[in-house]
């Protein structure tokens, strides 16, 4: 038997090909322990009863604020803390900072690195007056951290915002089981071949149903500009869209949309993964496919802005891909919906095409146009300010491409020297 070990960011995905027996001792192993000590559902899933006897507890005018982050491997992080009023706007939040050499964002011997609020969002989990709190990562020298995209993005939408770019991200993403396997999948084996799972309605065409539920009403709650979502052609696998949202906001709201994602499968015991492709084989990746429009491609005969727009895009293809998420070779292969990861093209109504016109933008001679190379884990701040800097021109003291290749998480071991009287 072969099998081909996938390598990512969260490092939870095997993907099989033939077989794969270390995978089936692993799982057979959890079944034993849990069979014999104690129930899956109990160590994985939230006690819900239990815990909202809890929530509906008075504060006493106390507000709990979770501070979120992006860690150095491109997934979201999050403290608690609690402050005596309820702020009125994210510059009423003090800083904080959290140990940088436990998340591979500085290292061992200068490790405190600092959270600065950017955005907050009303808390679907505890509700109330409590808070979510969006941060960006900075150092003590005062310099961003090195994982700190948002930073450059910001500087590039702030330049460029008489273009007003509006943004629209569509977030595919897989849900697995404890072991790692695609959530409803037959244990050690596969389903029925594609076909019946895009937009699917009914037991064995859809899984999971109820988290995408929850998390589309935890985004609302929290204000976040969701604008739908629907289950995707991998079984077990769905989409939900954020957008459209200007400049920065894009980023933003689609990184706090991932954490409120994560947090809603904890509660069902689900694990996420926006591995490109987890699954090798004739089974569908996940991207994050990028819609953009600009004030003259919304302006009548801004057709002509759109395809001014793609000789810019193809003479960077490769700088794009840099910064378009990790192992995405693996599902940019001209099948499954895709194009060629090597080679740029666009088209009207072509999904098999690096950038795709809607059609009745086409007909209308005016929109925007949709980048469908950007894979589901790519960072949204770096994607968009990519497109902004390959349109626009560069801003001074930024290359997002450059610094997405240099950059590499610290080295968190302290070494203390000992000198001997």
């Amino acid at each position: 038997m072969s099998r081909e070990i996938i390598r990512m960011r969260d490092r939870e995905v095997v993907g099989i090909a033939g077989g794969c027996a270390e995978m089936e001792r692993e799982a057979d192993s959890q079944s034993d322990y849990s069979e014999s000590h104690i129930t899956a559902d109990n160590v994985y899933t939230s006690n819900t009863t239990n815990l909202q006897k809890f929530l509906q507890l008075p504060q006493k005018g106390a507000v709990i604020a979770e501070y979120v982050w992006i860690d150095a491997d491109n997934n979201p992080r999050s403290k608690c803390r609690t402050l005596k009023s309820v702020p009125s706007s994210v510059k009423e939040l003090p800083e904080w900072n959290f140990d940088g050499s436990s998340t591979a964002q500085a290292p061992g011997n200068n490790s405190d690195v600092y959270l600065r609020p950017v955005a907050m969002y009303p808390d679907p989990f505890r509700l109330g007056d409590n808070i979510l709190v969006l941060c960006e990562t900075w150092m003590s020298d005062g310099k961003p951290n090195a994982f700190n995209f948002r930073c450059d993005a910001a500087k590039l939408m702030e330049a460029n915002a008489k273009h007003e770019f509006w943004f629209g991200l569509e977030q595919e993403y897989t849900l697995l089981d404890v072991n790692g396997w695609p959530y409803g999948w037959p244990k050690h084996g596969f389903p029925a071949p594609q076909g019946p799972y895009y937009c699917g309605v009914g037991t064995g065409k859809v899984f999971c149903r109820d988290i995408v539920e929850a998390h589309y009403k935890a985004c609302l709650y929290a204000g976040i500009n969701i604008s739908g979502t629907n289950a995707e052609v991998m079984p077990a696998q769905w989409e939900y869209q954020v957008g459209p949202c200007t400049g920065i906001d894009m980023g933003d709201e689609l990184w706090m949309s991932r954490f409120l994602l994560h947090r809603v499968a904890e509660e069902f015991g689900v694990k996420v993964t926006f591995h490109p492709k987890p699954i090798p084989g004739d089974w569908n990746g996940a991207g994050l496919h990028t819609n953009v429009s600009t004030k003259e491609m919304r302006e009548d005969g801004g057709m002509k802005a759109i395809e001014a727009a793609m000789p810019k895009l193809a003479a960077r293809h490769a700088e794009h891909m840099k910064v378009y998420g990790e192992g995405n070779e693996a599902r940019m292969t001209g099948r499954h919906e895709t194009a060629s990861y090597d080679k740029f093209s666009w088209g009207v109504a072509n999904r098999g095409s690096s950038v795709r016109v809607n059609r009745s933008c086409a007909e209308e001679g005016k929109g925007y146009f949709e980048d469908r190379r950007p894979a589901s884990n790519g960072d949204p701040y770096q994607i968009t300010g990519m497109i902004v800097e390959t349109l626009c021109g560069k801003v001074e003291g930024v290359d997002l491409a450059a610094r997405a290749l240099n950059v590499e998480p610290a080295d968190t071991e302290t070494t203390i020297e000992s000198k001997m009287p």
